[in-house]
């Protein structure tokens, strides 16, 4: 049975999880007038990239205001020790460039396909994350893969084939075209790639240091919005057609009028901060649940949210109601358990329909979005994290 507080931080991750898509998507159906004094869609896409990165960067901030206050109350520099390093092993700060770089490719190719896309196919198209990174696992960790765990990625793909024909089968009421939309969820199942990559190269560069996942948000964040600040330079001179530029430069991005549509239409500030906010508290309610929980509790409660944001999406009328969606998702989470072992394969144990893996088996890190773990049955309950 859950405590009071860990009930508490499982709301917070579905609320907050669900408010980071929906406010991004909030503000993409909003209007306002932009520095040619015509009104038009926030299609700013890195723009809200660079917002994501804030809210990482709180996260370094509130871990370093509990770092100091925990340091001042031991008096001696020993006792806070785990939290900067782990077991007094120093890191290098550089160790997160790589994957911020990565997190900033695939942040901004999924806020793009975003634009283009309903968000409840964004958030069920993330799930491809789980077959990249089994994949790429095989490949670079040379780990091996259960039947159990190519039968849960062959649910996946095929939900994620019936989510694909689900959005070619309708049209939105927001007005999104067919071309748009499979480019949209297209591009949102190439950022999982990327994604997947970066987190085969967390666990194989930078968990071995055990780094404290805000922390590791944190300085993933620092890096991310001072290198993706730093591209909205070039951005503004780089003509592209639409619908990938729709501005009145007919640029990659005009952050500048973007920044103006802001000024412009105080609810789509509202969104605006709220994903900087929502951003921070999803990572620390993801974390939280990780420690309190599990890794897999944590996944089942990513399938909530999903379905938060799949329900919002119909009551707003920000899409129609499709019933290859519901099939598409209910494959997904069926892949989802399978290749995490929840709820379907322990109940086939139990009946003696599968074979329990030997007890002294070493456990392996599990991955839940953008975030490696170890199952808390191992000496460590975190390793490192992201957004």
């Amino acid at each position: 049975m859950w405590t009071q507080k860990q009930l508490l931080i499982a709301l917070l991750m579905v609320v907050t999880g669900s408010l980071n898509t929906l406010s991004t998507k909030w503000a993409d159906t909003m209007s306002s007038p932009g520095i040619d004094g015509q009104s038009r869609k926030f299609n700013h896409p890195y723009l809200q990239a660079c917002s994501m990165f804030v809210g990482e960067i709180m996260c370094l901030v509130a871990f370093n205001l509990v770092y100091f206050y925990r340091k001042r109350r031991a008096g001696e520099l020993e006792e806070v020790i785990p939290l900067t390093e782990s077991q007094g092993t120093a890191f290098n700060r550089l160790i997160f460039l790589p994957p911020a770089m990565m997190d900033l490719l695939a942040t901004s190719t999924m806020y793009v396909g975003l634009n283009l896309t309903f968000a409840s196919s964004f958030q069920m198209l993330r799930g491809s994350v789980i077959v990249f990174t089994g994949l790429l696992s095989v490949a670079f960790l040379n780990r091996s893969l259960t039947f159990v765990k190519w039968f849960g990625i062959s649910f996946i793909l095929l939900g994620l084939g019936i989510v694909g024909l689900s959005d070619f089968s309708t049209h939105g009421a927001d007005g999104h075209g067919k071309n748009n939309m499979i480019t949209g969820d297209l591009l949102i199942v190439m950022a999982q790639i990327i994604s997947a990559s970066q987190m085969v190269y967390e666990e194989k560069y930078v968990s071995k240091y055990n780094v404290p996942p805000l922390q590791a948000v944190g300085w993933e964040g620092v890096f991310g919005f001072l290198v993706l600040g730093f591209l909205l330079i070039p951005m503004y001179f780089i003509p592209v057609p639409e619908p990938f530029g729709d501005n009145p430069r007919r640029v990659l991005e005009d952050a500048i009028d973007g920044f103006v549509q802001l000024y412009n239409n105080p609810l789509l500030i509202c969104a605006f901060v709220g994903t900087i906010v929502s951003i921070a508290f999803f990572n620390f309610a993801g974390v939280s649940v990780t420690k309190e929980l599990s890794a897999t509790t944590r996944m089942v409660l990513d399938s909530v949210r999903t379905l938060v944001i799949w329900m919002f999406s119909l009551a707003v009328s920000w899409q129609k109601f499709n019933y290859l969606q519901v099939i598409g998702f209910l494959f997904l989470i069926i892949g989802m358990c399978l290749y995490n072992n929840v709820v379907i394969v322990p109940t086939l144990q139990r009946w003696g329909l599968v074979r329990r893996p030997p007890l002294n088996e070493p456990p392996r890190a599990v991955f839940v979005h953008q975030v490696v773990v170890t199952p808390p049955d191992s000496d460590s309950t975190a390793g490192v994290g992201s957004s």
